[in-house]
């Protein structure tokens, strides 16, 4: 009687293969055309795989718990000359896979109409028929090679490893995967974890491992970053004027917060398809501390002038270098400034917090030339670059332009604030 495969069906468009999870047939069990007889899971759901007939299981040849790429044998349906005639299979020659053969191309032959049996050497040793060695899965008709450089699956079985170790994609960035369609396998992973022993090894601190999590939890966002140069001369001669002199960042804090409680739209944060706007002008700071950086928060930095927000500045900025903020001096905040000019740097492309759209950074003051147009010639003046990384969703570029564009606007005039 005329022999039907059971084939890896193609589960999605970026699925090369799939692990059985649970088998609902034993041979000889009468089965019917579209009945559910695989419980399968890809690196995105879990699926089923149905009959492809009305007949008698013939053999199965999946076990579970392993994994199969795209166009695998998994099994036979022995079906009537009848069923045959039906589903068109009848009058075609058979083509077996065999040892050695590419199991997806049994898998085209039978979508092609073509019955299906196996040689007495594949009886004898059923996974013979699987040889996962020549496996080549594929992505709607496309080959989809086995050490695909750009392609990285992980499966939920390894998906549930990595949870119980505390590791995250990231962390396997630098394995290159073995399994079909790049995808890493347990074997690479525990191989991974082998080498490191061999290595040099530190705990990583608690506030490491938070900022690890939250950068992490900002990288899932499309950000992108924008600059501008602000001259800071008067702004420097005016901080000379004042005791004691407020930092840098205070500057910018309330530059900012001017800015946004004029339009706080660019704050916004996108939840499913709706805005949620901010309700209070609050910013935070960015402060380096031992192994981290905190971010003591400003509150209502749009209603109270520099003057009146230093105090509380340079009390946060002590607390915060001590690791001692208050559960009030934390969180909440819409937007955070950086300072990374302190470092040296000029320009930089900082992560904004999960929780908010903005992060508005400066670099190092230089003495760059501009053009004096009442002198006609080029005058030092001292320059530093601003920067806003935002989440792409929330904000264009127009809109960051002309944020910072405003910002300029106020820095030059720092009486104003």
């Amino acid at each position: 009687m005329p022999r039907i495969p059971i084939i890896m069906p193609q589960l999605g468009e970026s699925i090369a293969e799939a692990t059985v999870l649970n088998c609902f047939i034993t041979a000889g069990d009468p089965v019917t055309a579209d009945q559910d007889i695989l419980e399968v899971e890809t690196s995105k759901a879990t699926m089923t795989v149905t009959s492809p007939g009305t007949g008698r299981v013939a053999q199965v040849l999946a076990k579970p718990q392993e994994s199969y790429a795209v166009g695998t044998v998994l099994g036979f349906v022995e079906v009537s000359v009848e069923e045959a005639a039906r589903l068109g299979l009848d009058g075609h020659p058979s083509t077996t896979p065999t040892p050695g053969e590419c199991p997806a191309a049994a898998g085209r032959n039978a979508e092609s109409g073509m019955a299906e049996s196996l040689p007495d050497s594949a009886i004898r040793n059923p996974q013979s028929a699987i040889p996962k060695s020549t496996v080549e899965p594929t992505v709607r008709g496309l080959p989809v090679p086995a050490h695909a450089g750009t392609v990285s699956f992980i499966s939920p079985r390894m998906k549930a490893r990595m949870n119980e170790l505390g590791l995250n994609a990231g962390d396997l960035a630098g394995i290159a995967g073995s399994g079909a369609g790049g995808r890493v396998t347990i074997e690479d992973f525990e191989k991974f974890l082998a080498g490191l022993e061999s290595k040099k090894l530190t705990p990583a601190s608690s506030m490491r491992v938070a900022v690890a999590d939250a950068m992490r939890r900002s990288w899932t966002r499309p950000l992108a970053t924008v600059g501008m140069p602000v001259p800071l001369d008067a702004l420097l001669a005016q901080r000379n004027q004042c005791q004691p002199k407020p930092g840098i960042t205070l500057y910018l804090v309330r530059a900012l917060g001017i800015a946004l409680a004029e339009n706080s739209a660019p704050a916004g944060r996108l939840v499913g398809q709706r805005v949620v706007h901010p309700t209070a002008i609050d910013i935070g700071f960015a402060v380096e501390a031992e192994d981290g950086v905190l971010v003591p928060v400003l509150r209502n930095v749009g209603s109270h002038r520099l003057a009146e927000l230093l105090p509380r500045y340079n009390e946060l900025l002590d607390l915060a270098r001590q690791r001692r903020l208050p559960a009030d001096a934390t969180g909440g905040s819409i937007a955070t400034v950086t300072n990374f000019g302190t470092f040296g740097l000029k320009w930089a492309t900082p992560i904004p917090l999960p929780e908010q759209t903005l992060v508005l950074g400066i670099g190092v003051a230089r003495k760059e030339p501009s053009w004096d147009e009442a002198k006609g010639q080029f005058v030092p003046v001292m320059e530093a670059e601003i920067t806003l990384s935002f989440d792409h969703r929330v904000l264009d570029g127009g809109a960051a332009g002309r944020l910072l564009a405003r910002m300029r606007e106020l820095l030059v005039r720092p009486a104003d604030l």
